[in-house]
This record gives structure tokens, sequence and C-alpha cells, in this order.
């Protein structure tokens, strides 16, 4: 017999180093970006940006680990993990934040409403 009741395995994307895409991703699982992303990235898991990585444009993930560069608006349910080879131009939302030494983090960051609410102008 077969079962409704199946869990759907949780999947992890790549975005290889060398691909460049431009438009909106949405994804269930985690996201690894090695390539380049312009646009939207919305992501129920986890978005990893790769040293080689560029996203310009918008993240909206449940957490982020950032060791590539990223212009725009980031949006973290809860934790962000800037690395140290990170280069980040933003507008950041997030509910926690850990930067290493050597990361250059230029913009703005608020961490005092949940990263769904449109904060206000």
């Amino acid at each position: 017999m077969s079962s409704n009741n199946q869990e759907v395995p949780v999947r992890n994307n790549l975005i290889g180093n060398g691909t460049t895409i431009k438009g909106e991703i949405v994804a269930t699982g985690d996201i690894r970006v090695d390539g380049t992303i312009i646009g939207t990235m919305k992501s129920t898991g986890k978005v990893v940006i790769g040293q080689q990585g560029v996203v310009e444009g918008e993240i909206i993930c449940n957490s982020a680990d950032i060791s590539g560069r990223v212009k725009g608006i980031v949006r973290v349910e809860e934790l962000t993990s800037l690395k140290s080879t990170s280069r980040m131009e933003a507008e950041l939302y997030t509910k926690q934040l850990f930067i290493e030494v050597g990361s250059i983090f230029t913009g703005k960051c608020d961490m005092s409403q949940k990263v769904t609410e449109t904060p206000a102008k």
C-alpha cells in the first residue's frame, strides 16, 4: 500500500561558478551560490554564498552564510553569518548577526522587527 503521508526530501540546490542567473529563484531547500545571481532569491532553508559567489538583488531566507559578495536587500529569519571573505553592501534585516574579522559590511542592519514585516519608511 502507498501512503499519502510521505515526507518530501529536502533538496539542496547549487548555482555553480561560471553560471549567471537573472530573475527570480524560489526554493524549498538550501541554496549554495558559487556563480552569479541578479534578481531575487527566496528559500525556506539556508542560503550559502561561496567565496566566488555574487548576488545583486534581494535574498529572503531562513539563515544565511555569506563568504562572497552581496549587494541589495537581505532578509533572514534567523542567523546571518558574514565570513572573513565576505563583502556586503546591503540593507540587512535579521534576527541574529555574526561577523568574522576581515568581513566588510557597508549599509544598514535592522534587528528590531520580524523579517517578514515591511519596514516603516
